[in-house]
This record gives structure tokens, C-alpha cells and sequence, in this order.
């Protein structure tokens, strides 16, 4: 009976660390390749010049960075208010009929395919508007606010009942308990939620090509065109010339680190709380 258990526990932690070596094994892969391959070609020119024309050696991504950080900007004045409102609704207010209905359609919204959410906004922004950063930003919402609503949602819902009770109890009309008391209470999480699919929207490339398109230049205004760092990836990955190439492994290397800082921050932040 003993060695019976002695086997089943042997198996058992055999097979945990089996689970664990396929989850790590690929990640530590990823990072390896995409550090070798990237980090000959990060230097101080290529994080702060514009990329040279086709075919010349040097240049950099200082366009790509900056027109992420403007995707990224837009991307969460859009998405977090329009979450926040409507978590609140489904947490602090929601009837039966309309918030059940409202519920299906933002879990059918939130496994859209980001190329769909690219072609939508092209045909509702694009063929009227053109190519602009802002239309990028509405692509990347479509991806963002579903997934926002649910961790928003949850992040009110943890919110112990009493504290909405005591507020109440004071004579404090139901809106102002829910902005000073819930929301003060759940803005950790919702913080955290936010940087999470901030990180995941970072790399998406498929609704930019239809949306922001890309340019060689900085951004001056978000109502033209727009480059990114998942954009000069895939036009550079897909190029024919070898300097490209090494331009985009560094650019990966950058999105990549960016990503991990994200993710990594909101872990010690959680950790720390």
C-alpha cells in the first residue's frame, strides 16, 4: 500500500514537472532567439533615428515607438471609460432583461478575431475617413473593452457588500457610493486589469493594417497615418533585405521586453498588495 502511494506521488510529480517544462521550454526559446537575433541591432540610432530608405543599411524605429505609444494612449482613453461604464452597469445596476442581453454580447465581442476587428473599423472608419491613428485605436478597442468589461466587472464584484451598505446606511445617494467607495476600493484591480490588456493589445498587428496603415514619418496629429512596432515587424520581417531583417528581430526584442516589463510590474504590484 505504501509503495502503491510512493508511485502515485512519484507519477504525480513526474507529470508537474513535465506540464511545467512545456509551458517554460517554448517561452525560454522565444526570449532566447528573439534576444540573439535582436539585440546586435538595438543601439542609441536605431531607438532615435527614422528608418532610411529601401535597400540602404541603417536607420531606426524611433517612428514605430512613438506610434505605439500614441495607439496605446488613444486606446485606453477609448477603452477604460467605455469598460468602466458599462462593468458598473452589469455590476451595480443591471435588470434582468437588458443586462443578460448585454452579457451575451460582450462574451460573443470578446472572441472576435482581431483581423475582423481591423476590417470592421475599416469599413466603418477607413473607406470614409482614411488611414489614421485614430482609427487604429478603435480597431484595438474592439479587442480591449470586452476583455476590460469582464475584469472590471469582477474587480466591483470582489467589493465587499458591506461597504456599499455602510455607505447607503450614511444617507449617501447610490452614485456617489459607487464612485467614492466601490470604485475607490476596486481601483487596484482595475488598475492592474487595465496594464494587463494594455500589453496584450500592444502586439496586435493584423487591425492596424487596415487602420493605422503605417508611415515612415512621426506622427503629428492621430487623424493620419501611423506606425508601430508590430508593424515594422511584419514589413520588415517580410522584406527582402538582410539589414531589415536584423531591424526586425531588434524591433521584436523591443515589444517583447516592453511586454514582460508590463506584465512583470502588475505581478509586483499584486504581490506587493
Amino acid at each position: 500500500m505504501a509503495k502503491g502511494r510512493k508511485v502515485k506521488d512519484w507519477l504525480l510529480t513526474a507529470f508537474a514537472i513535465s506540464s511545467v517544462a512545456i509551458l517554460a521550454l517554448p517561452l525560454a526559446h522565444i526570449i532566447l532567439t528573439t534576444a540573439i537575433n535582436g539585440i546586435e541591432s538595438i543601439d542609441l540610432d536605431f531607438l532615435t533615428s527614422l528608418p532610411k530608405p529601401p535597400g540602404e543599411i541603417g536607420g531606426g524605429i524611433a517612428h514605430a515607438i512613438q506610434g505605439s505609444l500614441i495607439l496605446a494612449a488613444l486606446t485606453m482613453a477609448i477603452s477604460v471609460p467605455t469598460s468602466l461604464m458599462i462593468a458598473i452597469y452589469l455590476s451595480e445596476y443591471r435588470d434582468r432583461g437588458f443586462g443578460e442581453l448585454l452579457e451575451i454580447a460582450n462574451d460573443a465581442l470578446a472572441g472576435t478575431p482581431s483581423i475582423v476587428a481591423g476590417v470592421f473599423v475599416y469599413s466603418l472608419v477607413v473607406l470614409r475617413h482614411g488611414f489614421s491613428a485614430l482609427a487604429g485605436a478603435m480597431a484595438l478597442s474592439v479587442l480591449a473593452i470586452p476583455n476590460m468589461v469582464r475584469i472590471f466587472e469582477e474587480a466591483l464584484k470582489l467589493v465587499p457588500f458591506d461597504l456599499r451598505m455602510a455607505g447607503l446606511s450614511l444617507g449617501a445617494p447610490k452614485w456617489r457610493v459607487i464612485i467614492h467607495i466601490v470604485l475607490g476600493a476596486a481601483i487596484p484591480s482595475i488598475a492592474s486589469g487595465t496594464l494587463l490588456i494594455l500589453a496584450r493589445t500592444m502586439g496586435e498587428t493584423a487591425p492596424l493594417l487596415f487602420t493605422a496603415f503605417g508611415s515612415n514619418r512621426f506622427a503629428h496629429d492621430i487623424f493620419h497615418p501611423v506606425s508601430a512596432i508590430p508593424l515594422v515587424i511584419y514589413t520588415y520581417a517580410t522584406s527582402p533585405y538582410a539589414d531589415w531583417h536584423g531591424k526586425a528581430w531588434g524591433a521584436a526584442l523591443i515589444l517583447m521586453i516592453l511586454v514582460l516589463a508590463i506584465n512583470l510590474s502588475v505581478r509586483y504590484g499584486l504581490r506587493k498588495r
